[in-house]
C-alpha cells in the first residue's frame, strides 16, 4: 500500500481512539457522580481510589481470587436494616485481569465487574452457596461431588446449592423461598464467614441497578424463617 494511503488511514485509527478514549472518560465520570450521589442520598460513604484491603478482607469468595492486578474501586459503604437489624453493606466496581500466551503472543484481558456484599448481625453463621446449576455441576453430581437436594424436584434439577451445615440450608430454603429463587433473575448467592456477596461476574451494573440488587438481597433474608434468625440472635448474644 502506497505511504500516501496509509499515512491518513493511521491519523483517522490515532483521532478515532483519541475520540473513543474522550467519550469513555466522559462515561466513567458521569458513573462516578452517580454512585456518589447514590451514596449521599443514603448518607452513605463513597471512596474511588482502589480498595488495598478488599481481597484480604473477602478473600473467601471466589471471584476476588481471579487473575492478578485485582483491585474494587468506586466503592461505597453503609449500613441498611433488615428485619429490625443493622447489616453493614459495602458494594463497588471490581476489575481483574487475565494473561494466556500461546507461546508465540502474549494477551492480557481486563475483566470489570460490580459486587454486593452484605454482613450479617450474627455470629456462627453456616456458609451456604445458591447458583443456577450448569453442565460441569451435573457432571460433578454424577461422579458424587455433594449437592444438596430438595423435595422439590424442579428446584433440585435448576440449583445447586451446598452448605457447611445442611439443616440451615434446609432450613433457609422453605418452598417459599424456592419459589422466590426460580422466579428471580438469574443470580449467585455467596455466604461465607458471615456475609454474603452477589455479583453478575460478567458485567459492572448501571448505577440504578445497585439499589434493587440491595432490595432483592434483602427480600432474601427477610424470607429466612423466624426460627432461623432466633437461632441465630440467640447464639450471638
Amino acid at each position: 500500500m502506497e505511504p500516501i494511503i496509509i499515512i491518513p488511514i493511521i491519523i483517522a485509527v490515532i483521532v478515532l481512539g483519541i475520540i473513543a478514549a474522550f467519550y469513555a472518560h466522559k462515561a466513567e465520570q458521569q458513573r462516578i457522580a452517580a454512585l456518589m450521589k447514590l451514596a449521599a442520598d443514603r448518607g452513605w460513604s463513597f471512596s474511588k481510589p482502589a480498595d488495598a484491603s478488599h481481597d484480604d478482607m473477602y478473600s473467601q469468595f471466589s471471584v476476588f481470587k481471579q487473575g492478578h492486578t485485582r483491585r474494587a474501586y468506586n466503592t461505597i459503604t453503609g449500613t441498611h436494616e433488615i428485619n429490625g437489624h443493622p447489616h453493614p453493606v459495602k458494594m463497588g466496581d471490581y476489575s481483574y485481569k487475565v494473561t494466556s500466551s500461546n507461546g508465540k503472543t502474549t494477551t492480557t484481558t481486563t475483566y470489570r465487574l460490580s459486587y454486593l456484599i452484605i454482613h450479617l448481625p450474627y455470629s456462627g453463621v453456616p456458609s451456604l452457596t445458591i447458583r443456577r446449576e450448569h453442565l460441569f455441576d451435573k457432571i460433578g453430581a454424577a461422579i458424587g461431588f455433594d449437592d444438596i437436594d430438595f423435595e422439590s424436584a424442579e428446584f433440585s434439577k435448576k440449583f445447586m446449592v451446598k452448605s457447611s451445615d445442611k439443616r440451615f440450608a434446609y432450613d433457609v430454603i422453605t418452598p417459599t423461598m424456592m419459589e422466590f429463587l426460580m422466579e428471580s433473575p438469574k443470580r449467585s448467592i455467596d455466604l461465607d464467614r458471615g456475609a454474603i456477596c452477589i455479583t453478575l461476574g460478567t458485567r459492572r451494573w448501571k448505577p440504578e441497578e445497585f439499589i434493587p440488587e440491595l432490595d432483592w438481597i434483602s427480600s432474601f433474608i427477610d424470607l429466612w424463617p423466624d426460627h432461623v434468625i432466633r437461632d441465630l440472635t440467640e447464639r450471638t448474644s
